[in-house]
């Protein structure tokens, strides 16, 4: 996307985005303000925050509520795109109804015995919206998500609101791991489900630690979520994160959520990364890590590894800083 500055209606200075172009853009969907429980920001507050984040776009998610859809009017823009939603927090756990507005109803009140979350997604989706299941292991009663992931048609791997510094601990770990295992079955089966990250934030500072970004066809609600349920989609911990991952074979190149139909042709991977001083990448396929190498100091490398159809299934990667926590991860790349 093009760099510059566009002057917003009440003086600030905003980022200049081209939102008619298919591109890589930027969001936060898991995103609280005062009207939500321990959300202490006001709207105008956070789309100051998503604008210094380098964010394109957030999504609304009060809890169970889509009263507050209307404060954000006045702060988006082209340069700033906010997708009505909101978080709905069963006492067996929380979800994002995402791209849903206000007239849709979509109730809460039940747990996993009820069996009445299926009928909510239903509605969620007929009404062209995203269900992502949130927080899995969130340490709280009725955080943790008791409903399998199947159901969703996405997962928050790494969610921002209960780590420090850059948000990665054993929660998020967890979610991860739960996600991965289950990939290698999915993607046989043709029906794989993304992985994203959100901040779920609820204080200053919060908002796009992390954030996903989208391959969309045009800043718009409906391009944004066709992108991430096709899962053209990875997970950066700030915007200083950058990566380009693709698989090539015979002249053929797929990217993040794609197919690459390889046949019996060698396939080259390739993850280039920038902003992750030290770091190291891995690569993973369904018989687990497949590939270790590190970064420079100056955190901008590219890392390569050779394959096969017939050796692996898919391809995903993972960026994580020397200490260990997550600087970025991808959805995969599936090679047949």
């Amino acid at each position: 996307m093009p760099d510059g500055h566009q002057r917003h209606p009440d003086g600030r200075d905003v980022r200049a985005v081209d939102g008619r172009r298919p591109g890589w853009y930027r969001g936060d969907f898991h995103v609280h303000s005062v009207r939500s429980s321990g959300g202490e920001l006001t709207v105008d507050l956070l789309a100051a925050e998503a604008r210094a984040a380098g964010l394109d776009f957030v999504a609304a998610t009060e809890h169970n509520s889509a009263l507050g859809h209307a404060d954000w009017a006045p702060y988006a823009g082209a340069d700033l795109l906010v997708i009505p939603g909101r978080e709905v927090t069963t006492v067996t756990g929380h979800w994002l109804a995402l791209g849903v507005e206000a007239a849709v109803p979509v109730d809460w009140r039940y747990g996993v015995r009820d069996e009445a979350v299926g009928g909510q997604l239903d509605a969620v989706r007929r009404a062209g919206g995203v269900c992502v299941a949130a927080h899995p292991h969130a340490p709280y009663p009725g955080g943790t998500l008791a409903y399998p992931y199947r159901w969703f048609d996405a997962v928050e791997v790494w969610n921002g609101l209960w780590a420090s510094d850059l948000p990665w601990n054993a929660d998020n770990e967890a979610a991860l791991a739960e996600w991965a295992r289950g990939l290698a079955y999915d993607v046989h089966r043709g029906r794989w489900r993304p992985a994203v990250g959100n901040s779920d934030a609820h204080l200053a500072g919060q908002l796009g630690t992390p954030h996903t970004v989208v391959r969309a066809d045009e800043l718009t609600a409906d391009a944004v979520l066709a992108g991430l349920r096709a899962g053209r989609s990875w997970v950066a911990g700030s915007s200083v994160v950058d990566l380009e991952f693709t698989a090539t074979a015979d002249g053929q190149a797929a990217g993040v959520g794609e197919c690459l139909v390889a046949d019996d042709a060698p396939i080259v991977v390739r993850l280039a990364v920038r902003g992750v001083p030290s770091g190291l990448v891995t690569l993973h396929a369904e018989r687990g890590t497949v590939h270790r190498e590190g970064l420079p100091a100056d955190g901008a490398g590219t890392v390569e590894w050779r394959t096969t159809a017939q050796e692996a299934g898919f391809v995903r990667g993972e960026v994580r800083h020397p200490d260990g926590r997550m600087a970025a991860l991808t959805n995969p790349i599936v090679l047949t």
